[in-house]
Order: C-alpha cells, then sequence, then structure tokens
C-alpha cells in the first residue's frame, strides 16, 4: 500500500514538470530567413517558441495568447503577424465571443481605431464558426459580436425579430442587439434624475436613431449615438437591411426604462 501512495505522489510531482518540457515545435524562421537570418532564426524558433511559449506550468497557451495578442494591438501591429497570433488564440482556446470581449476592453486602453483594425482581421479568423448560408449567417459573418438569442423578453416592445447578446456585464456592461430588417423598438425613455441614458455604437448593416420631434438619424458601422436621459426616442433597422449595434447603459440615479407606443408603419414608411 505504501509502494502504491508512493508511486502516486512521483506521478503527481512528475507531471507538471512533464507539460512545462513539451515544446511548441515552430519552423516559421528558419522556413523564412533561414538563410537570410540563420540566428534570428534560431531566436525565434527555438527560444521564443521553443522555450518562453512552452513554459505551460505558468501560464497556459490559451493565456498567452491573451498577452500576445494585446501587446500587438496596442502597438497597432495589424498585420500578418497579428493575424497569425489571432490563429494561434483560437486554436488555444478562445471563442468567438471571447476574443470580442478582449479587444473591446483592449479599445479602452489602446485606442478605439487600433481595435477596429483588429476586430476586421478577428472577424475573418473566427468567421468558419459561423454554419448556414441563411440571411442570418450572413449577417454574423459580417461582424465579430455574436447576434446571440431570439429577445424574447423585450419581444413586446419591438416590431420584427430581434436578437441579444450580452457581451459583457462587468466594468462597463453592455450588449450587442441585432435587428432583422424593418425590425424596430418602441418609443421609449431611459428615465434618470441624474446621469442615465445610453449610448450605441453601430456594428454591421443599417438602421436609425430618432428622437421625438427631430429627424431620424442613419447609424451605420462606427455610428456612436448619445441618447440623453429622459428623452423620447426609438431604434431599429433599415427596410432592407439586418442591423446590429452595441448598446451601453449610462449609470444614473433613479432610473427606469420606460416603454411607449410602437413606431407606427406610416412613420417608418418615410425613412
Amino acid at each position: 500500500m505504501k509502494k502504491i501512495i508512493l508511486t502516486f505522489a512521483l506521478i503527481s510531482i512528475l507531471i507538471p514538470n512533464i507539460m512545462a518540457q513539451q515544446k511548441i515545435v515552430q519552423t516559421a524562421g528558419r522556413q523564412q530567413l533561414g538563410e537570410f537570418a540563420p540566428e534570428f532564426a534560431h531566436l525565434n524558433d527555438d527560444i521564443l517558441f521553443g522555450e518562453v511559449w512552452s513554459r505551460n506550468d505558468l501560464l497556459s497557451l490559451r493565456d498567452r495568447s491573451l498577452v500576445t495578442v494585446t501587446c500587438l494591438i496596442s502597438q497597432g501591429l495589424t498585420d500578418s503577424s497579428l493575424t497569425y497570433h489571432l490563429q494561434e488564440a483560437k486554436k488555444n482556446g478562445i471563442t468567438r465571443t471571447e476574443i470580442s470581449e478582449a479587444i473591446t476592453h483592449i479599445a479602452f486602453y489602446a485606442g478605439w481605431p487600433k481595435a477596429w483594425a483588429a476586430f476586421r482581421l478577428a472577424k475573418d479568423v473566427w468567421n468558419d464558426d459561423v454554419k448556414g448560408d441563411d440571411a442570418k449567417a450572413e449577417f454574423q459573418r459580417q461582424m465579430i459580436f455574436p447576434i446571440g438569442e431570439p429577445n424574447t423578453a423585450y419581444a413586446k416592445y419591438f416590431i420584427g425579430n430581434s436578437y441579444l447578446a450580452q457581451v459583457s456585464d462587468k466594468q462597463v456592461p453592455f450588449a450587442n442587439v441585432t435587428f432583422e430588417p424593418g425590425c424596430r423598438n418602441n418609443w421609449h425613455i431611459h428615465k434618470a434624475e441624474k446621469g442615465g441614458g445610453q449610448m450605441l455604437v453601430g456594428v454591421a448593416g443599417r438602421g436609425w436613431y430618432q428622437e421625438e420631434g427631430k429627424p431620424a438619424v442613419e447609424i451605420l458601422p462606427g455610428t456612436v449615438i448619445h441618447i440623453p436621459a429622459n428623452v423620447k426616442h426609438w431604434h431599429g433597422a433599415a427596410k432592407d437591411s439586418w442591423f446590429a449595434h452595441l448598446a451601453f447603459g449610462v449609470p444614473g440615479e433613479e432610473t427606469d426604462n420606460v416603454w411607449l407606443e410602437p413606431v407606427s408603419d406610416e412613420e417608418y414608411g418615410k425613412l
């Protein structure tokens, strides 16, 4: 019995060391620069990937991918090196939703334009995850954020079908809202005694935002809409286009979302 216990103890000690000794096999340096810069190729293949990336006892490959992608985006490097590391991040288990949240978080520290450039590459890398050839699947391929599930909880406040994906519920909570063509929400007001309101960021497709008594404003990818508290408004898709926007709730005091009447077909048809 003591021998068995000792054997398991030895196995428990040795397993982490075995994992730490596993090395990534990288040959890109030698293939591309082997003759021109053999020492650089050696450092790239054997040291950077063969040793630094292979220290799995402290950080997993998934963690190292996140760190590397963050560093490259922060430097504004959106060339083939970022594409490669996004592909590796996907192989290392980072999901479409997770990379979307990661790049969104990076945007607030490294800069919005850098995040947009990174999203264009990430969207292509994760596009293979989207199956199907219908209009919904095709629209999903246009954006990195997930369409999510049918927005059943708020369906009674929408004309047409919408979908909701909670992208983040930490630090700055926000969701991706997707509208089928012709879908729009009712007139509504984000009430607040202090602060409050909402911010929309166009993600894909084409949509509309309108405040009561003002002309409708077109929303395209990258359009930012600031909605003050206590202002009656609505937003939704154009008649001939799927549409998605990020929705950020602005913190405030005594906040309440008040849903009102639908946007009539006559009003909507004029757009």
